[in-house]
Protein backbone atom coordinates (compact mmCIF):
# COMPACT_ATOMS: atom_id res chain seq x y z
CA UNK A 1 0.00 0.00 0.00
CA UNK A 2 1.35 3.43 -0.85
CA UNK A 3 0.24 6.08 1.51
CA UNK A 4 -0.66 9.20 0.64
CA UNK A 5 2.11 12.01 0.23
CA UNK A 6 1.48 15.84 1.72
CA UNK A 7 0.70 18.63 -0.67
CA UNK A 8 3.25 20.64 -1.14
CA UNK A 9 1.25 23.44 0.39
CA UNK A 10 -0.08 21.32 3.41
CA UNK A 11 0.55 23.79 5.88
CA UNK A 12 -1.49 26.92 4.30
CA UNK A 13 -4.08 24.31 2.84
CA UNK A 14 -4.66 23.36 6.27
CA UNK A 15 -4.95 27.12 7.97
CA UNK A 16 -7.37 27.32 5.54
CA UNK A 17 -9.46 24.26 6.25
CA UNK A 18 -9.47 25.03 9.75
CA UNK A 19 -10.40 29.16 8.40
CA UNK A 20 -13.54 28.00 6.35
CA UNK A 21 -15.08 26.49 9.58
CA UNK A 22 -16.53 23.47 7.31
CA UNK A 23 -15.23 21.28 9.94
CA UNK A 24 -17.85 22.74 12.08
CA UNK A 25 -20.44 23.12 9.97
CA UNK A 26 -23.70 22.16 11.41
CA UNK A 27 -26.03 22.02 8.80
CA UNK A 28 -25.16 19.25 6.10
CA UNK A 29 -28.27 19.15 3.95
CA UNK A 30 -26.96 20.01 0.70
CA UNK A 31 -23.91 17.57 1.02
CA UNK A 32 -26.69 15.27 1.55
CA UNK A 33 -28.47 16.01 -1.63
CA UNK A 34 -25.50 15.77 -3.33
CA UNK A 35 -24.31 12.16 -2.43
CA UNK A 36 -28.00 10.75 -3.07
CA UNK A 37 -27.85 12.41 -6.49
CA UNK A 38 -24.53 10.75 -7.00
CA UNK A 39 -25.24 7.50 -5.63
CA UNK A 40 -28.50 7.17 -8.12
CA UNK A 41 -26.86 9.26 -10.82
CA UNK A 42 -23.69 6.58 -10.91
CA UNK A 43 -25.87 3.86 -9.62
CA UNK A 44 -22.90 3.00 -6.77
CA UNK A 45 -23.49 1.67 -3.41
CA UNK A 46 -21.90 4.58 -1.48
CA UNK A 47 -21.03 8.32 -2.53
CA UNK A 48 -19.53 10.55 -0.26
CA UNK A 49 -17.83 13.68 0.41
CA UNK A 50 -15.20 14.28 2.62
CA UNK A 51 -12.60 16.42 4.13
CA UNK A 52 -9.38 15.51 4.75
CA UNK A 53 -7.28 17.48 7.48
CA UNK A 54 -3.68 16.35 8.95
CA UNK A 55 -4.69 12.93 10.31
CA UNK A 56 -8.15 11.91 9.32
CA UNK A 57 -10.35 11.63 6.31
CA UNK A 58 -14.29 13.56 7.41
CA UNK A 59 -16.80 12.89 5.65
CA UNK A 60 -19.92 15.98 5.81
CA UNK A 61 -22.17 13.36 4.03
CA UNK A 62 -22.40 9.45 3.24
CA UNK A 63 -25.20 7.89 1.49
CA UNK A 64 -24.16 4.53 1.58
CA UNK A 65 -22.46 2.53 3.99
CA UNK A 66 -18.92 3.69 5.12
CA UNK A 67 -17.29 5.21 8.08
CA UNK A 68 -17.43 8.61 8.92
CA UNK A 69 -13.87 9.22 9.59
CA UNK A 70 -11.21 7.22 8.23
CA UNK A 71 -7.06 7.44 9.04
CA UNK A 72 -5.20 9.63 6.53
CA UNK A 73 -2.85 7.49 5.92
CA UNK A 74 -5.58 4.70 4.39
CA UNK A 75 -7.81 6.89 2.55
CA UNK A 76 -8.25 7.00 -0.92
CA UNK A 77 -9.45 10.87 -1.06
CA UNK A 78 -6.21 11.65 0.72
CA UNK A 79 -4.93 10.93 -2.84
CA UNK A 80 -7.10 12.76 -4.52
CA UNK A 81 -6.52 16.06 -3.07
CA UNK A 82 -2.53 15.86 -4.40
CA UNK A 83 -4.09 16.67 -7.86
CA UNK A 84 -6.65 19.37 -9.17
CA UNK A 85 -7.06 16.15 -11.53
CA UNK A 86 -10.10 13.77 -11.27
CA UNK A 87 -8.64 10.58 -9.75
CA UNK A 88 -10.36 7.34 -10.93
CA UNK A 89 -9.46 3.75 -9.91
CA UNK A 90 -11.43 1.25 -12.28
CA UNK A 91 -10.17 -1.92 -10.56
CA UNK A 92 -7.82 -1.30 -7.13
CA UNK A 93 -6.80 -4.60 -7.51
CA UNK A 94 -4.71 -3.40 -10.50
CA UNK A 95 -3.33 -0.49 -8.99
CA UNK A 96 -0.30 -1.07 -7.11
CA UNK A 97 -1.43 2.36 -4.87
CA UNK A 98 -4.18 0.99 -3.18
CA UNK A 99 -4.12 -3.49 -4.12
CA UNK A 100 -3.33 -3.99 0.02
CA UNK A 101 -5.50 -1.43 1.42
CA UNK A 102 -7.16 -2.11 4.33
CA UNK A 103 -10.25 -0.78 2.51
CA UNK A 104 -9.61 -3.12 -0.43
CA UNK A 105 -8.80 -6.17 1.44
CA UNK A 106 -11.16 -5.76 3.84
CA UNK A 107 -14.68 -3.83 4.41
CA UNK A 108 -15.40 -2.14 2.39
CA UNK A 109 -13.94 -4.03 -0.39
CA UNK A 110 -13.67 -0.95 -2.82
CA UNK A 111 -12.34 -2.07 -5.95
CA UNK A 112 -13.45 0.54 -7.95
CA UNK A 113 -13.56 4.62 -6.97
CA UNK A 114 -13.92 7.85 -8.96
CA UNK A 115 -13.33 11.14 -6.98
CA UNK A 116 -12.97 14.62 -7.91
CA UNK A 117 -10.60 17.61 -5.58
CA UNK A 118 -12.66 19.91 -4.03
CA UNK A 119 -11.45 23.34 -3.17
CA UNK A 120 -11.91 26.79 -0.80
CA UNK A 121 -12.52 30.22 -2.75
CA UNK A 122 -8.72 30.90 -2.18
CA UNK A 123 -8.00 27.66 -4.19
CA UNK A 124 -6.56 25.27 -1.20
CA UNK A 125 -7.87 21.62 -1.82
CA UNK A 126 -9.02 20.44 1.52
CA UNK A 127 -11.54 17.84 0.01
CA UNK A 128 -12.95 15.48 -2.70
CA UNK A 129 -16.63 13.64 -3.95
CA UNK A 130 -16.35 10.31 -4.86
CA UNK A 131 -18.67 7.42 -5.51
CA UNK A 132 -17.66 4.16 -4.82
CA UNK A 133 -17.85 0.39 -6.17
CA UNK A 134 -17.16 -2.93 -4.94
CA UNK A 135 -16.82 -4.10 -8.46
CA UNK A 136 -14.53 -2.98 -11.30
CA UNK A 137 -16.41 -0.70 -13.84
CA UNK A 138 -15.54 1.93 -16.49
CA UNK A 139 -15.76 5.17 -16.07
CA UNK A 140 -15.68 7.84 -19.30
CA UNK A 141 -15.38 11.06 -19.62
CA UNK A 142 -18.92 12.05 -19.68
CA UNK A 143 -19.52 10.47 -16.38
CA UNK A 144 -16.21 12.43 -14.84
CA UNK A 145 -18.46 15.74 -16.54
CA UNK A 146 -21.44 14.81 -14.79
CA UNK A 147 -19.15 14.11 -11.43
CA UNK A 148 -17.25 17.35 -12.09
CA UNK A 149 -20.89 19.32 -12.12
CA UNK A 150 -21.68 18.04 -8.86
CA UNK A 151 -18.07 18.56 -7.26
CA UNK A 152 -18.67 22.10 -8.51
CA UNK A 153 -22.09 22.65 -6.49
CA UNK A 154 -20.28 21.41 -3.36
CA UNK A 155 -17.66 23.67 -4.20
CA UNK A 156 -20.16 26.47 -3.83
CA UNK A 157 -21.57 25.31 -0.46
CA UNK A 158 -17.69 25.49 0.58
CA UNK A 159 -17.58 29.04 -0.70
CA UNK A 160 -21.22 29.88 1.28
CA UNK A 161 -19.75 28.39 4.30
CA UNK A 162 -16.55 30.38 4.38
CA UNK A 163 -18.21 33.44 3.73
CA UNK A 164 -20.23 33.08 6.63
CA UNK A 165 -19.38 34.69 9.80
CA UNK A 166 -22.27 33.66 12.27
CA UNK A 167 -22.46 29.82 13.51
CA UNK A 168 -25.56 28.08 12.24
CA UNK A 169 -26.35 26.97 16.15
CA UNK A 170 -25.39 29.19 18.43
CA UNK A 171 -26.03 32.76 16.03
CA UNK A 172 -22.68 33.85 17.97
CA UNK A 173 -19.81 34.62 15.26
CA UNK A 174 -17.66 31.48 13.98
CA UNK A 175 -14.18 31.07 14.01
CA UNK A 176 -14.10 33.10 10.55
CA UNK A 177 -15.59 36.50 12.12
CA UNK A 178 -13.50 36.15 15.37
CA UNK A 179 -10.59 35.94 13.46
CA UNK A 180 -11.81 39.20 10.92
CA UNK A 181 -13.82 41.36 13.55
CA UNK A 182 -10.77 40.63 16.40
CA UNK A 183 -8.48 42.31 13.93
CA UNK A 184 -10.76 45.43 13.69
CA UNK A 185 -10.59 45.39 17.51
CA UNK A 186 -6.93 45.09 17.83
CA UNK A 187 -6.53 48.16 15.50
CA UNK A 188 -9.42 50.20 17.40
CA UNK A 189 -7.46 49.36 20.98
CA UNK A 190 -4.36 50.19 19.85
CA UNK A 191 -5.11 53.49 18.60
CA UNK A 192 -7.48 54.59 21.46
CA UNK A 193 -4.49 52.75 23.86
CA UNK A 194 -7.22 50.73 25.22
CA UNK A 195 -6.54 47.41 26.74
CA UNK A 196 -8.52 43.98 25.17
CA UNK A 197 -8.16 40.80 26.92
CA UNK A 198 -9.21 37.51 25.19
CA UNK A 199 -11.44 34.64 27.41
CA UNK A 200 -10.96 30.99 26.20
CA UNK A 201 -13.77 28.42 27.22
CA UNK A 202 -14.25 25.35 26.96
CA UNK A 203 -17.00 23.64 28.04
CA UNK A 204 -15.54 20.08 30.42
CA UNK A 205 -17.15 16.70 29.58
CA UNK A 206 -19.50 17.85 26.39
CA UNK A 207 -18.47 14.21 24.90
CA UNK A 208 -20.32 13.02 27.73
CA UNK A 209 -23.50 14.52 27.36
CA UNK A 210 -23.07 13.96 23.65
CA UNK A 211 -22.40 10.20 24.54
CA UNK A 212 -25.23 9.56 27.15
CA UNK A 213 -27.77 12.02 25.70
CA UNK A 214 -27.34 12.41 22.37
CA UNK A 215 -26.87 14.78 19.60
CA UNK A 216 -30.32 16.76 20.07
CA UNK A 217 -28.95 17.76 23.95
CA UNK A 218 -25.32 18.52 23.15
CA UNK A 219 -26.62 21.58 20.46
CA UNK A 220 -29.16 22.57 23.14
CA UNK A 221 -26.15 22.57 25.69
CA UNK A 222 -24.07 24.42 23.17
CA UNK A 223 -27.12 26.63 22.65
CA UNK A 224 -27.62 27.42 26.38
CA UNK A 225 -23.97 28.23 26.83
CA UNK A 226 -24.52 30.99 23.89
CA UNK A 227 -27.54 32.20 26.01
CA UNK A 228 -25.61 32.63 28.99
CA UNK A 229 -23.05 34.27 27.43
CA UNK A 230 -25.48 36.89 25.71
CA UNK A 231 -26.81 37.56 29.39
CA UNK A 232 -23.62 37.90 31.02
CA UNK A 233 -21.89 40.15 28.97
CA UNK A 234 -21.85 43.48 27.38
CA UNK A 235 -23.15 44.09 24.06
CA UNK A 236 -19.44 45.35 23.05
CA UNK A 237 -17.89 41.72 23.87
CA UNK A 238 -17.41 40.14 21.05
CA UNK A 239 -19.06 36.40 21.45
CA UNK A 240 -17.53 33.64 19.77
CA UNK A 241 -18.53 29.82 19.48
CA UNK A 242 -14.99 28.91 18.14
CA UNK A 243 -15.29 25.27 17.06
CA UNK A 244 -16.96 22.20 19.09
CA UNK A 245 -17.53 23.07 22.31
CA UNK A 246 -15.09 25.74 22.41
CA UNK A 247 -16.27 29.34 22.92
CA UNK A 248 -14.33 33.17 23.21
CA UNK A 249 -15.39 36.53 24.47
CA UNK A 250 -13.27 39.65 23.11
CA UNK A 251 -13.75 41.77 25.84
CA UNK A 252 -13.69 45.50 24.77
CA UNK A 253 -11.62 48.35 26.75
CA UNK A 254 -11.12 46.05 29.90
CA UNK A 255 -8.16 44.75 31.45
CA UNK A 256 -7.24 41.23 32.47
CA UNK A 257 -8.62 41.84 35.68
CA UNK A 258 -11.98 42.67 34.77
CA UNK A 259 -12.28 39.97 32.59
CA UNK A 260 -11.01 37.92 35.35
CA UNK A 261 -14.50 39.58 36.97
CA UNK A 262 -16.90 39.25 34.02
CA UNK A 263 -15.63 35.59 34.28
CA UNK A 264 -16.66 34.98 37.80
CA UNK A 265 -20.26 36.16 37.15
CA UNK A 266 -20.25 34.25 34.03
CA UNK A 267 -19.69 31.41 36.51
CA UNK A 268 -22.53 32.03 38.80
CA UNK A 269 -25.01 32.35 35.74
CA UNK A 270 -24.13 28.81 34.85
CA UNK A 271 -24.56 27.73 38.23
CA UNK A 272 -28.38 29.43 38.74
CA UNK A 273 -28.85 27.65 35.07
CA UNK A 274 -27.89 24.36 36.49
CA UNK A 275 -29.92 24.72 39.69
CA UNK A 276 -33.06 25.43 37.62
CA UNK A 277 -32.64 21.37 36.65
CA UNK A 278 -34.30 21.68 33.78
CA UNK A 279 -31.80 19.77 31.62
CA UNK A 280 -30.62 15.99 32.49
CA UNK A 281 -27.33 17.51 32.18
CA UNK A 282 -25.40 20.27 33.74
CA UNK A 283 -23.12 23.32 32.19
CA UNK A 284 -19.40 23.25 33.74
CA UNK A 285 -16.72 24.42 31.95
CA UNK A 286 -12.95 25.77 32.15
CA UNK A 287 -11.60 28.95 30.83
CA UNK A 288 -8.82 31.31 30.87
CA UNK A 289 -8.00 35.37 30.11
CA UNK A 290 -5.14 36.90 28.46
CA UNK A 291 -4.69 40.60 27.91
CA UNK A 292 -3.75 41.32 24.70
CA UNK A 293 -0.11 42.66 24.46
CA UNK A 294 0.44 45.82 22.48
CA UNK A 295 3.48 45.83 22.17
CA UNK A 296 3.96 42.08 21.01
CA UNK A 297 1.06 42.67 18.43
CA UNK A 298 0.57 38.65 17.85
CA UNK A 299 -3.03 37.39 17.71
CA UNK A 300 -2.10 33.97 17.51
CA UNK A 301 0.52 34.00 20.50
CA UNK A 302 -2.78 35.77 21.98
CA UNK A 303 -4.63 32.99 21.23
CA UNK A 304 -1.90 30.54 22.41
CA UNK A 305 -1.55 32.18 26.10
CA UNK A 306 -5.55 32.25 26.89
CA UNK A 307 -5.84 28.66 25.21
CA UNK A 308 -2.66 27.48 27.70
CA UNK A 309 -4.63 29.33 30.80
CA UNK A 310 -7.72 27.39 29.80
CA UNK A 311 -6.13 23.88 30.20
CA UNK A 312 -4.25 24.59 33.04
CA UNK A 313 -7.69 25.65 34.90
CA UNK A 314 -9.25 22.35 33.42
CA UNK A 315 -6.47 19.90 34.61
CA UNK A 316 -7.26 21.52 38.05
CA UNK A 317 -11.19 20.87 37.51
CA UNK A 318 -10.17 17.45 36.34
CA UNK A 319 -7.99 16.22 39.21
CA UNK A 320 -10.52 18.03 41.43
CA UNK A 321 -13.21 15.72 40.12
Amino acid sequence: MKAPTNPANETERLASLRESGLLEAENRQAYDRLTRLAKRLFNVPVAMVNLIDERAQIALSVDGPGPYTLPRHVSVCAHTILSHEPLVVADTHNDMRFVDNPLVTTQPGIRFYAGIPLRLPDGATVGSLCVVDHTPREFSAADIAALSDLAALAEDEFAATSAATTDELTGLFNRRGFNQFAAFALSGARRRAEPLTLAWIDLDRFKQINDRYGHEEGDAALKAMASLLRSSFREADLLVRYGGDEFAVLFADTDENGAWIAMQYLTEQVALFNQQGNRPWTLTFSWGVCEFDHDHNDLQHWLRIADEKMFTMKQKNSVAR
